[in-house]
């Protein structure tokens, strides 16, 4: 019987198991998840809630689940509904009753919303540093060449002499605006909904204060009904890697074109090129031409968040589930 089946006489179909279960999606926050559930048992212990020994068995068995996930001595269960579930079952089975009293003051709404947020600002961190990375290797690209000359264009046609630095600076502030672009947002992500329950808050003395300081957030959020139902920074980020996929392909279309024949600028490098099976003279810029065509698919993530979240009422509805697959694949 699921943890939520104290009402229910029999078990759910296993079609309707198999329909509902999203842990093939949300099992990859498990650190977060994890990592949420020790700064609301800090919380529950300080605030007199659960005993300190019953929190110091919370602690322990939970660090040790990470541990074996980590090390790769226990897997993730996909039958188990989602990686909340799964982390609890594991935990009350290791350590018994005690386990059953980490979701005290809390609801898998407020849950999985921390452990999105928690998630999405690593990943946010991890896109900037790519960025940057790709800015310090535009900016070297453009000193070697501050004396090379190509032709600008206004509608694809020539129009006046630039130097090529010139030209790829360009690029380095599109992507600084990216880099921009994900600090609001995650100055936006950044604060911490633990504590809203399903959508009305608890009647427990809880400290929301003390768990968004020690999940690294600014600040709690406002409103309980907002904060289990909000994907405003989902959709916030969805944009800002939309936007960026776009600079890649505005710059992998200008690659594709200048290592054309008819163009003849640059020469790919054959680490980065592919060739043909029946066409040997061919070098085809396949890196460039994929960059290009996965910012369709990054797109497709966008309109789908978007029409996903257009028709919801207050609060939580278990549509937000699809709010997962489409951001995960755009920040990978």
């Amino acid at each position: 019987m699921k943890l939520w089946g104290g009402r229910f006489n029999k078990e759910l179909d296993k079609i309707a198991n198999d329909f509902n279960s999203s842990i093939a999606v949300d099992g990859r926050m498990y650190r977060e998840d994890i990592t949420g559930s020790i700064a609301h048992a800090t919380m529950l212990c300080e605030a007199g809630i659960i005993t300190e020994k019953d929190f110091q068995k919370i602690k322990e068995g939970l660090e040790a689940i990470l541990e074996d996930i980590e090390s790769g001595k226990l897997e993730i269960d996909l039958e188990a509904e989602d990686i909340h579930m799964f982390v609890e079952q594991e935990l009350t089975n290791r350590i018994g009753n005690p386990g059953k009293k980490l979701h005290t003051a809390r609801s898998r709404n407020d849950q999985v919303a921390v452990d999105l947020r928690l998630h999405l600002r690593n990943e946010i961190g991890k896109i900037m540093e790519a960025l940057i990375e790709l800015n310090k290797t535009l900016i070297q690209l453009a000193a070697e060449n501050m004396d090379s000359v190509i032709p600008g264009y206004t509608h694809l046609q020539v129009a006046q002499p630039v130097t090529f630095a010139h030209h790829i600076m360009a690029y380095v502030q599109m992507f600084t605006r990216d880099i921009t672009r994900l600090l609001d947002c995650r100055s936006r992500l950044n604060e911490n909904p633990l504590g809203s329950g399903a959508l009305a808050t608890t009647t427990y003395p809880i400290n929301r204060e003390r768990t968004a300081e020690l999940l690294g957030f600014d600040r709690p959020t406002k409103n309980s009904l907002d904060s289990v139902s909000d994907r405003d920074f989902v959709l916030e980020l969805h944009f800002c890697i939309s936007t960026a996929m776009m600079h890649f392909s505005r710059l992998s279309e200008e690659v594709i074109l200048w290592s054309s024949q008819e163009f003849k600028f640059i020469d790919l490098d054959d680490a980065y090129s592919t060739g043909s099976s029946i066409m040997p003279q061919k070098k085809n810029p396949d890196m460039a031409e994929l960059a290009r065509g996965k910012t369709g698919r990054v797109y497709g993530n966008l309109l789908g968040a978007l029409t996903m979240m257009k028709g919801l009422p207050l609060a939580y509805n278990k549509d937000l589930q699809e709010d997962k697959e489409g951001i995960f694949d755009s920040v990978d």
